[in-house]
């Protein structure tokens, strides 16, 4: 009698502990659904000249390239209204843009949030280079490592 009491007293603990937990586990689930990347917003390389490399893709590839490489603008989704875009820009091997970043290249993602995002980012202690900061017409950047 002593074993089965103790079994449902053990089996409604369980159960009530289980409730009590749900909710962090619900939480942190939730966390987890802000790491949503959409999309490449972004894909920029170094090379030896910049200016070269924007004629040869313009030539061989029909690039439509600018001072800046060339952007590619597409329909997001089902919504004809909604645009998006993509910044394709070779940079001079020499250039600090990409700094402290040592790599050659660097690429921004388009993700759901940006603000909840950074937030989780820095619980789970990511390198930030920078805050973020807002342009006009292009959006909410910061840099990461």
């Amino acid at each position: 009698m002593k074993k089965r009491l103790l079994l449902i007293i053990g089996f409604a603990a369980s159960f009530c502990i289980g409730l009590a937990v749900a909710p962090i586990i619900a939480k942190h689930n939730n966390d987890v659904k802000i790491k949503k990347v959409t999309g490449i917003g972004g894909i920029f390389f170094k090379c030896k000249d910049p200016h070269k490399v924007k004629e040869w893709y313009k030539t061989h590839l029909g690039f439509n390239t600018d001072q800046y490489g060339a952007r590619f603008i597409w329909q997001e989704g089902a919504d004809s209204t909604k645009k998006a875009s993509l910044q394709w820009a070779p940079f001079s091997d020499s250039t600090k843009y990409f700094a402290p970043s040592t790599k050659d290249f660097m690429i921004n993602y388009r993700v759901d949030n940006l603000v909840e995002l950074v937030e989780q980012l820095k619980r789970e202690r990511v390198t930030f280079v920078d805050s973020i900061e807002v342009y006009d017409g292009y959006g909410k950047f910061v840099h990461i490592m």
